[in-house]
């Protein structure tokens, strides 16, 4: 197994690490030169990839991979490796065996708070979703077409070590905004490597949601934080009078419950799976403020 990920910010990394064991070479691309000795210190081959021009060093990766995570999201042009002027994929990735494409489930839009499955149809309001929407297809599609098999991950809210509640406590910036009935689905980012590494290993292709089990309000998260951290939770903040930007008011806009039971059935047993689980692990552990 030679590993691709293109993006390898926080998930692509928890992915390369979940991967390692099980491959011969893990490269990941970033934008940033910076970025470029944190990634080769997580044992991983460090391109840089601006999204757009492939380079010589990137095409000779590319020519050997066998198992490529996209984890770049799309913009208004669409997914960097179907915009026009890039070469066809199959001449880009000759050896290619399975894709493991990241996405959201900001895809299914507000369903009220009931539960989702990835049979639910789509419903994006986001023009970043819609975008998502379309990253997916291009994928599926072209995955028919190879006869690769294409896993679409749909995440649910990201966090983890060094991203968490904790860590606003700490830098105060924790805040209980409260919306009635509102809740959130969360993964914890260690969960997203495992269960890619779960449907590369099989080459497992479909669309599978990777959340926990627990869908959850967001105050309930910061108020369990503060109890492990013994310090006070930040007031309740009313939604209707919240000083938000646009896009955090945006994700109070989208109310569901997104089921997993299709990843469980393939196999998968989440580390943590719930937010209080998760929570009492990177306390107890040490890990939640770590860089």
């Amino acid at each position: 197994m030679n590993v691709l990920i293109l993006g390898a910010g926080y998930s692509g990394t928890a992915i390369a690490s979940a991967l390692a064991p099980l491959a011969m070479s893990v490269s990941g691309t970033t934008r940033s030169a910076e970025k470029l000795g944190r990634l080769q210190a997580a044992g991983i081959r460090p391109i840089l990839f601006d999204g757009a021009e492939i380079s010589d060093e990137l095409k000779d990766v590319m020519r050997e991979t066998t198992h490529l995570v996209q984890s770049i999201a799309p913009g208004r042009d669409g997914d960097p490796m179907f915009r026009a002027g890039t070469p066809p994929l199959a001449e880009l990735l000759p050896r290619l065996e399975w894709v493991g494409y990241l996405s959201t489930v900001g895809v299914y839009g507000d369903h009220g708070g009931a539960w989702v499955t990835e049979d639910t149809p789509l419903n994006p309001v986001s023009q970043r979703s819609l975008e998502r929407v379309e990253a997916e297809n291009a994928w599926l599609e072209h995955g028919a077409q190879r006869g690769i098999p294409v896993a679409v991950l749909r995440l649910a809210g990201i966090y983890g070590p060094g991203r968490n509640a904790f860590r606003n406590l700490s830098e105060g910036t924790a805040r209980r905004v409260i919306k009635p009935n509102q809740v959130f689905n969360r993964i914890r980012v260690e969960d997203i490597g495992a269960a890619t590494a779960l449907l590369a290993k099989r080459g497992m292709g479909g669309v599978f949601n990777v959340t926990d089990d627990g869908p959850a309000p967001p105050q309930d998260v910061v108020q369990e934080a503060a109890r492990l951290m013994g310090v006070e939770p930040p007031p309740e903040i009313p939604f209707e009078t919240a000083d938000m930007s646009p896009m955090a008011r945006s994700f109070y806009g989208e109310n569901k419950r997104v089921s997993n039971a299709r990843l469980r059935q393939a196999g998968f047993d989440p580390d943590f799976p719930n937010y209080r689980v998760s929570l009492a692990q990177l306390w107890t552990s040490g890990t939640w403020d770590r860089k």
